[in-house]
């Protein structure tokens, strides 16, 4: 009897880790917007026998990356470069279930045009409503079950800021009934359920560098739970209440470049790099009623557009050299750099043990998370179309968005380890 208790205990925590933890991916990098997968653990392979091919569905060119639901996979496109369309996909077969189309286009400048002028940033999940930001500053509320549009906020025209640059790339944040994006050429808190701008701050201007790369986190820093943005040109922290810039620091890039998300290396430490820049471990403390943010260490290796993953002690990265990093998170410390160059971005998800990369040349690449060496344990080529959007994990699937599709994949769980 003590034992069938037990074995029901067992599968109830089971069940329960599967539906809170690693079942959905209900926003940009996944359910804590750090790259980590709570869900089964992943197999040593990606041969065709244990990574099988469940679905696809072919799309015009998009950068977001899918949001997945216990039921429906949510993706967007441009289609005919003049306006955008959102899909919900019925996540066990990929049929569609509904499309909302609006106008929405925009011509990024010359530098930044050989990588398409499409949607740029993954929507998010509320349990209810999905918020899509469009590329022209444009932020918009649907009903996931039909695809009603429920609101619309024009960042150009409802706050009166520019347009921007490269478009709307920072993907939108949901915490307790509230949307914070990086739009307007600044900071907004967005009330979920009407659209209604809270507040709208730390604005560093319009046009070029204007535009944020960088998508926004909630961190406990020194004591106080805080929105953590890194603009074009700084790192800063933003009281969620009020909007109120609680400190900052200046952050050096090529041309803004600040493309990656910062995440928490530590109680109180960030860490960050930056295309032109380095990579940097920055300190948080509490210096009376105010902040103080100061740089612990510096490396001389430069990111680009890979946002990290921190697994033990250590962060692993891809870098602007197209090589990957593998850093001591205490002391800022090399443990290696990669020998092979890679793609020019990888999108990475950490499995505890295990890193998976989407390489945007359409190659995934297992390897093990492990400061003493870089060891490959399985990589596959699953596209001929780039794979620039960022790779979502829910339970046994994986979800691939190419250029040219998206494609689900069902994965067979790994035997325990």
């Amino acid at each position: 009897m003590q034992i069938r208790i037990l074995s029901l205990v067992v599968a109830a925590a089971w069940a329960a880790s599967l539906l809170h933890g690693g079942e959905t991916w209900p926003q940009w990098r996944g359910p804590t917007r750090d790259g980590q997968f709570s869900g089964p653990a992943w197999p040593d392979s990606l041969e065709e026998a244990r990574l099988v091919q469940r679905w696809r569905f072919p799309q015009g060119p998009g950068y977001s990356g899918p949001i997945v639901t216990a039921d429906t996979v949510f993706t967007t496109e441009t289609v005919a470069k003049k306006s955008e369309r959102v899909t919900a996909l019925d996540r066990s077969t990929g049929k569609p279930r509904w499309t909302r189309e609006w106008e929405g286009s925009l011509s990024v400048p010359f530098f930044a045009k050989s990588n398409g002028d499409w949607i740029r940033c993954t929507p998010a999940w509320d349990g209810t409503n999905l918020f899509v930001g469009g590329i022209r500053d444009v932020l918009v509320a649907l009903d996931g079950a039909t695809g009603t549009e429920r609101w619309r906020l024009d960042f150009v025209k409802d706050s009166g800021s520019d347009l921007p640059t490269f478009g709307f790339v920072s993907s939108p944040l949901v915490d307790a009934g509230s949307l914070y994006v990086q739009a307007g050429g600044g900071v907004a808190k967005v009330e979920a359920a009407s659209g209604k701008i809270l507040w709208h701050t730390c604005k560093d201007g319009g046009g070029m560098m204007g535009s944020a790369f960088g998508s926004p986190v909630i961190l406990t820093l020194a004591g106080r739970r805080q929105l953590v943005v890194q603009s074009r040109t700084r790192l800063l922290g933003v009281g969620l209440e009020d909007g109120a810039e609680l400190w900052s620091l200046p952050v050096e890039s090529f041309r803004g470049m600040n493309i990656l998300t910062p995440v928490q290396a530590g109680p109180d430490r960030l860490f960050t790099s930056t295309y032109g820049g380095k990579t940097l471990g920055i300190d948080l403390r509490k210096d009376g009623d105010a902040f103080r943010a100061a740089v612990a260490w510096e490396f001389k290796a430069q990111g680009y557009m890979t946002s990290p993953v921190i697994v033990g002690e250590h962060a692993y990265l891809q870098l602007r050299s197209q090589r990957a990093l593998c850093i001591d998170l205490r002391d800022g410390k090399e443990a290696w750099t990669t020998r092979e160059s890679f793609g020019k971005y990888w999108s990475l998800v950490a499995n505890r043990d295990r890193i998976l990369a989407l390489d945007e040349r359409g190659e995934l690449i297992l390897f093990r998370a492990d400061p003493a060496k870089f060891e490959v344990l399985s990589r596959r080529k699953i596209s001929e179309s780039d794979t620039w959007a960022h790779l979502a994990a829910a339970g046994n699937n994986l979800y691939v968005r190419a250029l040219d599709g998206i494609t689900a994949w069902d994965w067979a769980p790994a035997p325990t380890r």
